[in-house]
């Protein structure tokens, strides 16, 4: 599916979410410049939107982008970025202790194991290192989760595909963010999985959560 629709993603990210995707690729860009990372891994990297905005927040820093999809990783080196790899969240082919960062936005929800990908950035992760994952919850009040399932499952299927001429494109969305963990699970499984400390901090009324961990030390 993203292979179909490299050529639109920008664009039905920015339509789709009103533009909001910048504001939260901002936050998440701010976060990683408090840590002074040398090195940070932008995983399921896509088009290499937040992996730029990381690079221009820390211009000292080596940011890589890595994808299992070669066409969206195509769109990102025309954006400028060159230390691209393709690449799977579950088995990421970089040795141990490498990144002193490592972000994914939006992209966990679509990989085929959580603790397996959550795994493999504690692994890549230097001792201490920083985590921060960006995906889409349910609001956190009552009265905004009916509306917005209604735009998840009935308004936003119709736009991705008047957007992308993929009629299937986005199908999947309302289901796979249902079924994500999110807040407390999500920090407990980040927690069992290599780090000591996870936090929620909920955007835009919490349609959509950023997480921050630290890796174990030892």
């Amino acid at each position: 599916m993203f292979a179909g629709i490299a050529d639109r993603y920008d664009v039905a990210n920015h339509v789709l979410s009103c533009g909001l995707d910048f504001y939260w690729r901002a936050v998440a860009a701010r976060t990683a410049r408090d840590w002074h990372p040398r090195t940070v891994l932008d995983l399921a990297t896509g088009s290499g939107d937040l992996a730029l905005a990381i690079q221009r927040a820390c211009p000292e820093a080596r940011v890589t982008g890595a994808d299992f999809c070669q066409p969206m990783l195509d769109h990102a080196r025309a954006k400028g970025l060159t230390d691209l790899v393709v690449a799977d969240g579950t088995q990421l082919p970089f040795d141990a202790a490498t990144f002193d960062a490592v972000t994914v936005a939006f992209g966990l929800r679509n990989m085929a194991d959580y603790p397996l990908a959550v795994s493999e950035m504690a692994r890549v992760l230097r001792p201490g290192g920083h985590l921060l994952i960006l995906d889409f919850a349910l609001p956190t009040s009552p009265l905004l989760r009916g509306p917005y399932r209604f735009y998840l499952h009935h308004v936003l299927p119709g736009f991705a595909r008047w957007i992308t001429g993929d009629r299937d494109a986005y199908q999947y969305l309302g289901g796979s963010i249902e079924q994500f963990p999110s807040g407390t699970a999500m920090e407990s499984l980040i927690r069992t999985h290599g780090f000591t400390t996870a936090v929620t901090r909920p955007l835009t009324g919490g349609i959509v959560a950023m997480y921050t961990a630290q890796r174990a030390d030892a």
